[in-house]
């Protein structure tokens, strides 16, 4: 589900501007730019977050922040304003993949074909996704729809380990 913030959001995000924002074909292209340098920029910062900070910490952290900066982007009027809270969120949900990743591997060490037995078990699932975003965007529209993306930060809330559950650290300073 915390997909629905990176690639969810990375498919619609162009469509998104230019529907609903009133975008230009050229600022659509701009504001697909912003998220993405952003989120390399997010990417790459985190690799010396990790060293500091656990990554489900960080994943809990970035999921509250998401949850307030998304909908500023949908209610944002006019596409300058929006591009703030798109950069900001090309900052944040920089780990998203990689960390759960990271942690599904380790919470099952030595056995890579389950891991991707089980990942492509889910990946079918998965693959539904957009299509039924694309039906709700088909029936009450993309501004609506787009609002659904939020289940992306509250799945990952409701997934991570509580603070007692925290086993597994993406980044443990005994394998650095």
């Amino acid at each position: 589900m915390s997909d629905l913030m990176l690639d969810g959001l990375f498919g619609f995000l162009a469509l998104y501007f230019v529907d609903v924002a009133g975008a230009t074909t050229g600022q659509a292209g701009l504001a697909v730019a912003t998220w993405t340098v952003f989120g390399l920029a997010g990417d790459a910062a985190l690799v010396r977050l990790l060293k500091d900070v656990r990554g489900l910490v960080y994943l809990r952290v970035s999921a509250m922040a998401v949850l307030a900066v998304y909908p500023a982007l949908l209610l944002t009027p006019g596409f300058a304003g929006k591009l703030v809270p798109l950069a900001a969120l090309g900052l944040l949900n920089a780990g998203w993949y990689a960390i759960p990743r990271a942690r599904f591997y380790a919470s099952m060490p030595g056995r890579p074909g389950t891991n991707e037995a089980v990942s492509s078990a889910f990946g079918l699932f998965a693959g539904l996704i957009p299509v039924g975003l694309g039906l709700v965007a088909e029936r009450w529209g993309l501004a609506a729809m787009m609002w659904l993306m939020l289940a992306g930060p509250i799945a990952l809330l409701a997934g991570l380990p509580r603070e007692g559950g925290e086993a597994v650290s993406v980044m443990t300073r005994d394998t650095e």
